[in-house]
């Protein structure tokens, strides 16, 4: 069954959502950036709250891939002791020297979650990789949001095989990139094992703005299967039109 990520941004935001029993509190600071990173005293008061009964990841900020400076970040992060550290693989630096740096920090048990971005094509090869050097798990998100959804970038064909191949490496698997309520009906039947949502839940459908407990709670029971989609946009909430052109994964 494919659960429910929700991204907040301060401990207020962690309350809302623990209380509409998402599957897994991401934390980051979406004035930020893709992976905008919350500051680590506020990570490890938000811990500290709401960690013995909920699993909690949190990213390290869009980092360049330098290994020395990534890893030292992710270090700090797991030392607050969420369940899941994210870090992005944005294109270009030393994705090589990164992988290395962190596999025994992986190896050791620190859960590792890779963000791939379908914007800008990741290898096919990642998943594998990623999975050689001990990660826990491996996501698909964009890193520009102003270009719309997941899938208004990459087709459900290109999604498809993602989620295939990072299942068949052992991975954890997610879907998230400006995801709306009317793409949750087409990403549930390629079995992801969890959803990610930002700006979906918050006022305006703005991801900087505060989180809207009426749209978490709409989301949470499209996810979950529990209301009718098709029938809930019939009653006023927009679809977007198609892209007029998509851009396929290589994987």
């Amino acid at each position: 069954m494919t659960g429910f990520l929700a991204s907040v941004r301060n401990l207020e935001e962690a309350r809302i959502a623990a209380a509409a029993a998402v599957d897994i509190l991401d934390l980051k600071a979406p004035q930020h950036g893709a992976l905008g990173a919350l500051d680590v005293a506020d990570v490890t008061e938000i811990v500290r709250r709401l960690g013995d009964s909920q699993c909690i990841s949190a990213t390290i900020g869009d980092l360049p891939l330098e290994a020395a400076r990534i890893l030292s970040a992710t270090r700090t992060m797991a030392a607050t002791g969420v369940d899941y550290v994210k870090l992005g693989f944005f294109p270009g630096g030393d994705l090589a020297g990164t992988l290395s740096a962190l596999e025994p920090l992986a190896r050791s048990g620190t859960q590792l979650v890779a963000v791939l971005f379908g914007d800008h094509a990741p290898s096919a090869e990642l998943p594998r990789m990623l999975a050689s050097a001990g990660f826990a798990g491996c996501m698909l998100d964009t890193a520009d949001k102003t270009r719309g959804s997941l899938t208004e970038i990459c087709s459900l064909q290109s999604l498809s095989r993602f989620v295939t191949e990072v299942r068949s490496q052992g991975l954890l698997c997610g879907l998230a990139g400006s995801l709306r309520t009317e793409d949750i009906p087409a990403l549930l039947p390629l079995q992801p094992d969890y959803l990610g949502f930002r700006g979906a839940l918050c006022c305006g459908h703005q991801r900087t703005q505060r989180i809207d407990p009426g749209l978490l709670q709409d989301i949470g029971m499209a996810v979950r299967g529990t209301v009718d989609v098709p029938s809930r946009l019939a009653r006023g909430i927009p679809v977007n039109p198609p892209a007029s052109s998509v851009a396929p994964l290589e994987i």
